[in-house]
């Protein structure tokens, strides 16, 4: 069970990142926590997607000499890590947008709490 739980240790990680993620969006009240809890959340995700694609002792997809191409365990699929990459950028810009909404939000409400903010949207 002990060697479960160490071999496993990258997933563990994830997993409780990603609970802290749904925890800031779910409970907190704070609009800018809840957006740190986002980004958070995005973060394990893509955590969970590298350590999945990830294999020790195995190399990037070139052909060389040195290593047999008819011997597949030996490259990394590189399909997960672009996609990742991918994420991140729209994570960037889907980060981006939601500050400018925040600020609007501020300009406009003075809070960024969001009982006030439904408050005085329902008055």
């Amino acid at each position: 069970m002990n060697e479960f739980l160490l071999g496993h240790y990258s997933y563990w990680l994830t997993t409780g990142l990603f609970c802290l993620g749904l925890y800031g969006i779910l409970i907190k009240k704070n609009l800018v926590k809840k957006l740190i809890g986002l980004s958070i959340l995005q973060a394990s995700i893509i955590q969970f997607w590298v350590s999945v694609a990830s294999k020790w002792g195995a190399t990037v997809p070139v052909k060389t000499d040195a290593i047999p191409s008819d011997v597949v365990a030996n490259y990394l699929n590189p399909l997960p890590h672009t996609l990742m990459l991918t994420a991140i950028v729209v994570g960037v810009a889907t980060m981006g947008v939601a500050f400018a909404l925040l600020v609007a939000i501020w300009n406009r409400y003075k809070s960024l709490s969001e009982e006030e903010i439904l408050n005085e949207i329902e008055q």
